[in-house]
């Protein structure tokens, strides 16, 4: 009897063989290049950059935006349509994400306060580019950091195809560094040659990556520490076996490592989406990440709905579709994923490219703490107070003035008094 490529297993299992984004391996790897490009800057990025063949000896580690530019002049209309279209998308999902928040003003005892909402400064962006470079990675990170309004954006990634260049110009990145690992994230955090130090880090990467980021945390602003991708398909009779295969493989494809799992109702579908994969992965020419992949996974079987639900919140995954024949009205009942696909016409994929949502998301069960890369990351809220009638405000004095005395602060709350006088 043929072996099955899903394991019938427990939530709990899936749970307990999940590990943490950042393991003591790859952070022991990446410590020691984040401090050397931190103390020496260029010279130890292009050392690593050469060593780990992100570029040619003495070749262009900066390709400011001219080299950006000729990279979209030369791109086939077809293809610039299509990049230029995606990050129209991406750009106006970002832009309703911002409409959303706005300014705050209050009225208290004696004057106003409130708040102002402002994005952060610089932006680095990086793109993986080793398996499979990732021009969309571009368009999800840089085109949301223009929308939240960030004045300088720096895209990084490691041998930059024409694709990957032409995304950075259509994104409206000030450049791109061609460099990847650890070292690139160094760079971006703490600056390297015409890239001045960012506010914020953001984009998915592979261990050493995801190590620099945890590293430079300290300094900088990161969006998420993602481990391997995941999927979550829940589905019930309605759902198609192809439908949930084809599914499933488009996540296993990514990585080795990565999580393809099925949450159904049916009692039916272990055996019979077993058999579509078997199928499917015969002309697949990823078949053999794909293959190691779904040993990750598995597949749950549960009785009633609200099991189902249960299991898909404790496992939290980063991406959750509902192949479900009422998946709307089940929708808001589930709690903790990083991105939410309803109906059996939302493919995660569209997600992956470019329908709108951004696709940088939590991974490994942070999704119940953490939500996925958004305009909101590049910005932050600023508070303000105003008072212009210290007699109209005594009763906000007379409080700042007790809760310093009582947590033993003096000079707080003789600092309050003194509006007084």
């Amino acid at each position: 009897m043929t072996a099955r490529l899903l394991l019938q297993r427990s939530v709990a299992d899936l749970v307990s063989r999940r590990g943490g984004a950042v393991t003591p391996e790859a952070l022991a790897v990446a410590a020691p290049i984040v401090d050397a490009v931190r103390t020496r800057g260029k010279a130890a990025l292009r050392e690593y950059a050469e060593r780990f063949g992100d570029v040619a000896g003495g070749g262009p580690l900066f390709l400011e935006r001219p080299a950006l530019d000729r990279a979209l002049r030369d791109l086939p209309v077809s293809d610039r349509g299509r990049l230029e279209r995606v990050a129209e998308r991406i750009r106006g999902f970002a832009e309703a994400q911002k409409r959303a928040l706005g300014t705050v003003t209050i009225t208290m005892p004696g004057g106003t306060a409130g708040h102002w909402i402002s994005p952060l400064e610089r932006a680095g962006c990086y793109a993986p580019g080793g398996r499979y470079p990732l021009s969309s990675s571009v368009l999800m990170t840089a085109v949301t950091a223009r929308a939240a309004g960030v004045g300088e954006t720096w895209v990084a990634s490691p041998k930059p195809g024409a694709l990957t260049l032409a995304a950075a110009a259509v994104a409206g990145a000030d450049g791109v560094l061609a460099a990847g690992g650890a070292h690139a994230i160094a760079a971006l955090a703490f600056g390297a040659g015409p890239i001045r130090p960012c506010d914020v880090v953001v984009g998915p990467g592979n261990r050493y990556v995801t190590a620099a980021k945890q590293l430079v945390a300290g300094r900088v602003a990161i969006d998420v520490l993602a481990g391997p991708s995941e999927l979550v398909v829940f589905a019930d009779a309605s759902a198609s076996p192809a439908v949930i295969a084809a599914d499933l493989l488009a996540q296993a494809e990514h990585d080795p490592d990565a999580v393809p799992i099925l949450v159904t109702l049916d009692p039916t579908h272990p055996g019979r989406v077993d058999t579509e994969l078997a199928r499917q992965l015969a002309d697949l020419p990823t078949a053999e990440v794909a293959r190691a992949a779904l040993a990750n996974g598995g597949v749950v079987v549960v009785a009633t709905l609200e099991e189902g639900i249960a299991a898909c919140d404790a496992l939290a995954p980063e991406h959750l579709e509902l192949c479900l024949q009422d998946a709307t009205a089940l929708a808001p009942r589930l709690a903790h994923f990083g991105a939410l696909f309803i109906g059996a016409g939302s493919a995660e994929v569209l997600g992956d490219y470019g329908a709108g949502p951004n696709h940088v998301l939590p991974t490994a069960g942070t999704a119940r703490s953490k939500g996925g890369l958004s305009v909101y990351t590049f910005l932050r809220v600023r508070t303000w107070l105003r008072i212009e009638d210290s007699a109209a405000a005594r009763p906000l004095i007379e409080d700042a003035a007790w809760f310093g005395r009582v947590e033993g602060l003096e000079a707080h709350a003789r600092s309050a008094e003194r509006r007084l006088d």
